[in-house]
């Protein structure tokens, strides 16, 4: 074969292999393409698995939000059920219960036998026990539906503490405790109810659970804060702990911490002092150690004080004041609990005209003219829809004076304390203290008559 020949079939053979290259590379092009289209039609299926199974499950979570929602619904519904019912259930729970206990008190002085005063004290003690249970249980669900407003105001903590120390002193002296307050001379912006009951509630969480020394109640000004610090050298509290003590009805190490049961607690009150806490917008501290005592620190915003024209002290006007021959017009439609008024009164030598409504009220007042009541005791709450506020109004009418009032209920309303703040009447909640009502109509006795407005 000549060279030209030679020339020719390797052109061919180079031609050849580059087809046949070409060729490999279409047939490897549409081989892709059609894994291509495998893979997207294999993708297309999963997106639409995968929107399919979003799609249910998006609805799911909507059925159980919707689920959430109205059970959250019904929770709070619930929730204000309860509150109405107990709120609505607290007077006849408790008319019931301040009947027991005036009724008490009276038997209590007509013993003649120790066994018999042993007892009484027992009874009046258990009453007493129950009394504050439901206050506190009635309270709590207030709190917890948002019915309790503050009242604010400027407070002094000389007196709020000289008014806890007052009541705690007795408590203090049985236990062998020493109860010591430091003036400061500082006033907070607070509500002084609430206040008061906060502080007096961790003051009765320290006596109780302190075995020796006592408790102090000292207060401090840094800046445009005050902190108020309520110490005890009681058995103190675990770290770990801290939290727990704020739960309803949880009682620090329960058997060993009372020295005996007449100072027994319901596990109640710290739990609304954490719920006050929140509602005043405070801010709450615990340091302790087991074994050295505890420390709840209380931060409040510092206020100037209000000047106020100087008034006589309620101490001095009850070493004077006296209740016999003392006119009163009480009010109260509940004929149990008139009855244990009308005797507990009697008891204390007051001339007394009983009522249980507006017209009984104006037929009393009216068919005697030459006697006039020094002082008015009204339930709120009585027959026919009609209110004890708006019986006192009508004889202050009548009269032409201001006479000073008790209105006692259940329930004190917002209206009822803003009447109290303004000193047009006194609050006394259900069920009545007998010593806590003669110490007040003593006080109210001792007040110069106004001209009525």
């Amino acid at each position: 074969m000549g060279d030209e020949e030679q020339e020719e079939l390797r052109k061919l053979r180079k031609i050849n292999k580059a087809l046949m290259e070409r060729v490999e590379r279409s047939m490897d092009q549409q081989g892709n393409a059609y894994s291509l289209f495998q893979t997207a039609i294999g993708l297309e299926e999963q997106v639409r698995r995968r929107t399919t199974e979003l799609s249910s499950t998006l609805v799911d979570l909507e059925s159980t939000n919707h689920l959430l929602i109205k059970a959250k619904n019904a929770a709070e519904q619930a929730n204000l059920s309860k509150t109405r019912f107990l709120a609505a259930a607290s007077h006849d729970v408790l008319q019931p219960l301040n009947t027991a206990l005036l009724l008490m008190s009276t038997l209590s002085s007509a013993q003649t036998s120790a066994e018999g005063s042993r007892l009484c004290a027992q009874v009046e003690h258990s009453l007493e026990t129950m009394d504050e249970l439901l206050r506190n249980l009635l309270y709590m669900s207030r709190l917890d539906a948002g019915d309790v407003h503050p009242r604010w105001q400027t407070v002094s903590l000389d007196q709020l503490f000289d008014s806890i120390a007052s009541d705690f002193e007795p408590i203090a002296r049985v236990r062998n405790l020493d109860l010591r307050v430091r003036h400061s001379g500082l006033h907070v912006w607070s509500d002084p109810t609430m206040l008061r009951r906060t502080i007096q509630n961790i003051v009765t969480n320290a006596l109780r659970y302190t075995r020796e020394g006592g408790a102090l109640l000292i207060a401090g000004r840094h800046g445009d804060k005050v902190h108020v610090r309520i110490a005890d050298t009681g058995i103190g509290i675990e770290p770990n702990r801290f939290k727990e003590i704020f739960i309803e009805f949880n009682r620090c190490a329960p058997g060993q911490n009372e020295l005996d049961g007449s100072f027994a607690g319901l596990g109640l009150g710290l739990a609304i002092v954490e719920r006050m806490v929140n509602a005043l917008e405070l801010q709450l501290t615990l340091n302790s150690r087991v074994g050295h005592g505890s420390c709840f620190k209380l931060t409040l915003p510092y206020r100037e004080p209000t000047r106020l024209l100087g008034t006589a002290r309620p101490a001095d006007l009850l070493s004077n004041a006296q209740l016999a021959n003392t006119r009163i017009l009480l009010i109260e439609n509940d004929l149990t609990a008139l009855k244990a008024m009308d005797t507990l009164l009697s008891q204390w030598g007051c001339d007394l005209r009983l009522s249980s409504s507006a017209q009984e009220t104006m037929d009393a007042l009216n068919n005697d003219k030459s006697w006039e009541p020094d002082l008015i005791i009204a339930d709120q709450h009585l027959d026919n829809n009609e209110r004890g506020t708006s019986i006192i109004r009508i004889v202050r009418q009548l009269t032409g004076r201001r006479v000073p009032a008790v209105v006692v209920t259940a329930a004190p309303s917002d209206r009822l304390w803003k009447m109290a703040d303004q000193g047009r009447l006194e609050v006394m909640p259900k069920p009545v203290k007998p010593a806590q009502l003669r110490a007040l109509l003593m006080h109210l006795r001792t007040r110069a008559v106004e001209p009525a407005t």
